[in-house]
């Protein structure tokens, strides 16, 4: 068997196996759920907090809308926030209903296709948002390590988190000075980036020189203080309203946290959350999620309630406003795996 045989029907095997140890970790985690005490905090549960759950998130994402609107100023003024709202939800949307990836591929193109934009120029504003995001994100983790106390005898899980926020800002600063430089040396038309695209085929050289060139246009910082000023607190806003979504759902149980653990959970999550994409574990949220309550004394049925109401809320949100964005702009499925194809070609 050839390497790439074998790398191929690894990739085939690779989901059913991350299945397998998302199952097996969630035997794991709940093997002492008390089903009873699980049905009475369903049945026991305060709406009036449920009900917040879904607002939080909707909040979080027009933050975000906002904060993108910013980094999009420079390429085209005038972006309404709730369009790029709709654009968020219908990427997240996508990504659901197609878990390879596409949702920020899905988000420009939608916005591209609105704004008479390219798609590679506003997938760089995406990337300038990312970046910005892990940053403050890399920087919330020494404070929530710091200000919470949890069982680690062995300090495994501080250590954990903390190499993992080192590494995290080394490799966001890493990718930042190299977006810097592709975009000083894309825009020089005796740069190296378009001498390399010059030894393409013919048919490819075009659209790869417009694509790199839209790219890089897009890489630029809003040049008013304010606005950049607001895109870094915009990114610690998000952080802070994510964090709610565990303070509203435990509190329709009765599960009340210290303000510093709803950070620790928000940061611990967000961690489990790339792994889990990285190794193709589905439930990894909710594994971790489960595990980070419990560190906090809080009983697997009443964590695993708390869990589902915010996972449900995060999917109801998701597809009842991604569908409503992409049925007002009348964008199909089809249209969309089109799309895609051809991003590579049209730039």
């Amino acid at each position: 068997m050839t390497q790439a045989a074998a790398a191929s029907r690894w990739s085939r095997w690779w989901p059913w196996l991350g299945a397998l140890v998302g199952l097996a970790g969630l035997a794991w985690v709940l093997r002492r759920l008390d089903l009873e005490r699980f049905r009475a905090d369903l049945a026991g549960a305060d709406v009036r907090f449920i009900l917040l759950v879904p607002l939080a998130i909707v909040a979080e994402q027009w933050v975000r809308a906002w904060k993108w609107r910013q980094l999009l100023h420079p390429v085209k003024q005038a972006i309404d926030t709730l369009h790029l709202l709709g654009a968020i939800m219908a990427g997240y949307l996508i990504s659901i209903l197609v878990p390879l990836g596409f949702s920020v591929l899905v988000r420009s193109w939608i916005v591209a296709r609105r704004e008479g934009l390219t798609t590679s120029g506003v997938l760089a504003t995406v990337a300038l948002d990312r970046l910005t995001d892990g940053i403050v994100f890399a920087l919330l983790v020494p404070a929530a390590l710091v200000l919470v106390v949890f069982p680690d005898p062995a300090g495994d899980i501080r250590a954990g988190l903390a190499w993992a926020a080192l590494g995290s800002l080394a490799l966001f600063a890493l990718v930042l000075l190299a977006l810097v430089l592709y975009r000083r040396d894309a825009l020089n038309p005796g740069g190296r980036v378009l001498r390399l695209v010059e030894q393409l085929p013919p048919r490819f050289a075009g659209p790869v020189r417009r694509v790199s060139i839209s790219f890089a246009k897009g890489i630029v910082w809003p040049r008013e203080l304010w606005r950049g000023l607001g895109i870094v607190l915009a990114s610690a806003a998000i952080k802070v309203i994510a964090a709610t979504h565990f303070l509203w759902a435990g509190l329709a149980f009765g599960v009340a946290l210290r303000p510093a653990q709803y950070l620790f959970l928000m940061v611990f999550l967000g961690f489990v959350a790339v792994l889990g994409r990285l190794a193709r574990i589905p439930g990894s949220f909710i594994l971790g999620a489960i595990f980070a309550l419990g560190l906090f004394g809080v009983v697997e049925a009443t964590a695993l309630a708390v869990v589902l109401v915010v996972h449900g809320s995060s999917l109801l949100s998701v597809a009842v406003i991604g569908a409503l964005a992409l049925w007002r702009q009348g964008v199909a499925l089809a249209e969309l795996r089109t799309a895609g194809r051809e991003h590579a070609a049209s730039g």
